[in-house]
């Protein structure tokens, strides 16, 4: 095989992409199953041919990573095997607050359960290789981690205690089950009680809990902030700059230097304004839109410019500051707290579009025709000027209540943009009619905002309206970064695409089977498309149970995400759909701007760009990228989207709890959000509170969970708490270290007669012909993932189980403070511990954990 390039199917690629070509994975799998047995590394060099102290490097590197991506394992003989050839799965570790867990298959096969004996050898978030051990009683194929491939987290976050002598944390993360040792003399200063983060340096093994030191001391319990605090560090949110990051953004100048502003498009004359939030301090944006003349083909058109910040002057390919952007992926924005994406320097100063000062601008510059279609585009760099930092409340007033006394001042008062705004307005009627006929989804969702009072405790949870100055803002952003996805598709160019595919199956299935017990139907076809969903929400817009069908659609839908590949966007009904209008606070819009200027400096002729005489520039300074690094960077981008939201979602879930800690005992109105087997969560009416009432906590029967009606129905009775009823609730008890809110039904809703109806939801229109189909489904249930079937309940078996495991690691704990007790407050079984851990290869490596709105929602 010395001769390896002519049977490597990617050899071409190989050869673009490195000097010293290798074998390509593809081919190292080929010939490990080929040849029967592992080889080691010597034996593929000789068999491959390679020669040299680089090859053989470079053949090194290569099988190292896919052992840590799970492609090879590394016997105990010395040898590298094929995970499949030795009948392991790989996937990723997901923990369960009860102590058992899963491992998710990169396959996208069923999951595989793992005991509480097991999840004490991982953490939620690691990727592992394990093993089908056999089935449970329920017929769930259980597992056996083999090996932990890469750690999902160096670090943990959790409060300090001691017993005994002992220092160890208890992770605030309710996936991580197991205590964290500390070792001696590392708890650094912490006290009992305060939050603290502990970098493992000791991971578990089948004899001996983890172990680690004390790097930072994050504060005190209940301190205002703490929960922010908390999440940046549990969910690996970058929030401290690094100094040579800080060195960089200090060289900028405060405000845009005169040669910056040369050989641009002069846009200084027409009169652009931001339209933000009342509390925004970041300007991605500015807009001015005017009316084409009368004498132009398309008369009763429009000529909209969309300008964005040219974050992309400043942040260059390389820097410190774009290595910095990359691992942060987008801003995030807590209640009251942002952590940027950029150095204030420039994400509130320099790149801002602040008013009444010149700002440089990548400007997309559209012409719509009087139907709202896009007939041209353009882009190119300029220069602005805004004239104005005008809110959405302010616009509303101008253009949607023009004629009471608050109207009619601000009209006064920016009379000299007022005629530009009434031009943005027409047009925006003119595309939400478009919107309509395009077939965009348009689900009726309700935001909420936390005010709070001293000492950043609640004051009150508001619900958000959203105006038509929202929403007049969305559609010209939408339409930028329409344009933006057909200007890459035209000049081919590899890119960043923002893609929501269709709904899956398996949800589309059960939101089908939901429809047809309420006598509706989405599409008689395979596979449905967004105007059918906006026609089947126009059609029940006017019944009762409205917002409980609409939550059941949403939940059929798939989360959007970046790729290379475009697959269009299913929610807004486009064919190609990017994000190109935040580049101060989303890598991706970033990686488009640049894409973009890889095409104005270039020499390329083409229509859709405007050059005011810049130099060209090679392809390879601006926008370096291939398809494959946009898709790490793509699949880099999602996760840390996820990431923000989960962490937004825990700040808010923990403030909640906080603000409820004075109200137990306290009854509220509430509507049933979601219904599980183990029980009903409840949202509270007026305060937009969300917690549980759990099955047990039902009255007077045994209640059985439906899934296609989405309810909870009694054996006995007949009585049912279906997704959308209103019920009213006491609250019961706060627990702020698990962000859970427990309540029960109150004496109203317990002594209601069984057959009233105390939801808004209509029934079906032959609840006859319904019963039957819902006593097949639960005589005959469709198999249900293991992870749902082992969240809603515990059998007295598995508890008998799990008890005996948490005695064990006490009684491992025991021994452990003998030991140190008997060595004069060492602790020699952390010594131990790090022995033990040693033998074992581990290997650390990304966060697998995931971008916060500022306002403008661009899907």
């Amino acid at each position: 095989m010395a001769d390896w390039q002519s049977l490597d199917p990617e050899a071409a690629r190989e050869a673009d992409k490195y000097e010293n070509p290798i074998p390509s994975r593809e081919l190292i799998l080929q010939r490990l199953a080929d040849r029967g047995e592992p080889a080691a590394r010597e034996q593929l060099a000789e068999e491959f041919g390679l020669e040299g102290e680089e090859q053989i490097e470079a053949l090194r590197r290569r099988l190292r990573a896919m052992e840590r991506d799970g492609q090879l394992i590394y016997t105990r003989r010395g040898t590298y095997a094929p995970v499949d050839k030795l009948d392991l799965i790989c996937g990723r570790v997901s923990g369960h607050r009860d102590g058992f867990g899963f491992l998710i298959p990169d396959d996208g096969s069923d999951d595989l359960f793992l005991s509480p004996a097991q999840m004490r050898l991982a953490f939620d978030g690691d990727r592992g290789l394990a093993r089908v051990s056999g089935l449970d009683r329920r017929g769930r194929r259980e597992g056996v981690l083999v090996e932990i491939i890469s750690r999902g987290h160096e670090s943990v976050v959790g409060r300090y205690f001691e017993e005994g002598g002992i220092g160890y944390v208890t992770p605030d993360n309710p996936k991580i089950q197991q205590e964290v040792l500390v070792t001696a003399g590392r708890n650094g200063g912490a006290k009992i009680g305060q939050f603290v983060e502990i970098k493992i340096t000791h991971w578990p093994t089948p004899r001996f809990q983890p172990q680690g030191d004390v790097v930072e001391v994050i504060g005190n319990y209940m301190a205002p902030g703490m929960e922010i605090d908390v999440a940046l560090r549990s969910y690996d949110i970058p929030h401290v700059w690094p100094k040579d990051v800080i060195k960089e953004a200090r060289k900028f100048r405060s405000e845009v230097e005169e040669k910056d502003k040369e050989k641009r498009i002069d846009l200084r004359h027409l009169p652009f304004v931001t339209i933000d939030g009342e509390d925004a301090r970041d300007f991605d944006d500015a807009v001015y839109c005017e009316p084409l003349g009368k004498l132009r083909l398309f008369s009763g058109g429009w000529r909209l410019y969309v300008a964005i910040a040219d974050v992309s002057s400043y942040v260059r390919i390389g820097s410190a500051l774009d290595h910095e952007a990359q691992q942060r992926g987008n801003s995030v924005y807590f209640p009251e707290r942002v952590v940027p994406m950029l150095p204030e320097e420039l994400s509130n100063g320099l790149c801002s579009l602040n008013p009444h000062v010149d700002r440089l601008a990548m400007v997309c510059e559209m012409t719509m025709n009087k139907s709202g279609q896009m007939v041209d585009y353009q882009f190119y760099e300029g220069v602005i000027h805004s004239h104005a930092r005008l809110t959405y409340n302010k616009v509303s007033s101008m253009l949607e209540h023009a004629r009471t006394r608050e109207g009619k001042a601000l009209r006064e008062e920016y009379s000299a943009v007022l005629p530009d705004l009434k031009h943005l307005y027409a047009l925006y009627k003119v595309l939400l009619a478009a919107r309509h006929t395009r077939g965009a989804i348009d689900f009726e969702t309700q935001e909420t905002r936390i005010i709070f009072g001293e000492d950043r405790k609640i004051d009150e949870i508001r619900p958000t309206v959203r105006n038509d100055a929202h929403k007049m803002i969305e559609e010209c952003m939408l339409a930028a970064n329409v344009a933006t996805a057909a200007f890459m598709q035209k000049h081919n160019v590899p890119s960043l695409y923002r893609v929501h595919d269709g709904p899956p199956p398996e949800r589309l299935e059960k939101l089908r089977a939901f429809l047809g017990e309420l006598g509706l139907s989405l599409h008689k076809g395979k596979d449905p498309s967004p105007k059918d969903y906006q026609a089947l929400l126009a059609s029940i817009s006017g019944r009762p149970d409205f917002h409980l069908i609409q939550t059941v659609m949403l939940r059929s839908l798939s989360q959007a995400v970046y790729s290379v590949e475009n697959n269009g966007h299913f929610g807004l009904n486009y064919e190609a759909y990017t994000h190109f209008t935040s580049p101060i606070r989303r890598y991706p819009d970033l990686l488009v701007h640049r894409a973009i200027r890889s095409v104005i400096r270039s020499r390329v002729e083409t229509p859709h760009v405007k050059r005011a005489g810049a130099m060209s520039i090679p392809k390879a300074r601006i926008y370096p990228y291939d398809e494959n690094a946009l898709e790490q960077m793509g699949e880099q981008c999602s996760m840390t989207e996820r990431r923000a939201d989960e962490a937004t979602r825990d700040v808010v879930n923990w403030l909640k709890c906080e603000y409820m800690r004075d109200r137990v005992g306290e009854t509220f109105p509430g509507v049933i959000t979601a219904v599980t087997g183990f029980g009903l969560f409840i949202e509270l009416t007026d305060i937009y509170v969300e917690g549980l009432v759990h099955v047990t906590g039902l009255p007077g029967d045994y209640y059985h969970f439906d899934p296609v009606h989405h309810r909870l129905s009694g054996e006995r009775t007949g009585r049912s708490f279906r997704l959308g009823d209103r019920i009213e609730v006491k609250v019961m008890r706060v627990d702020l270290e698990q962000r859970k809110i427990d309540f029960e039904l109150s004496e109203a809703t317990v002594n209601a007669p069984v057959g009233r109806k105390t939801r808004d939801a209509a029934a079906p229109a032959d609840e006859k012909s319904a019963q039957p189909a819902a006593e097949t489904a639960r005589a005959n249930p469709k198999p249900r993932s293991r992870k749902s079937e082992t969240a809603d309940a515990y059998f007295p078996k598995d508890a008998v189980e799990r008890n005996a495991e948490v005695r064990k690691s006490r009684e491992m704990k025991k021994a452990l403070m003998s030991d140190a007790r008997s060595s004069g407050g060492k602790s020699e079984g952390s010594k131990s511990a790090g022995k033990g851990a040693g033998k074992t290869k581990h290997r650390k490596g990304p966060s697998k954990t995931g971008a916060a709105r500022k306002g403008k929602s661009t899907s």
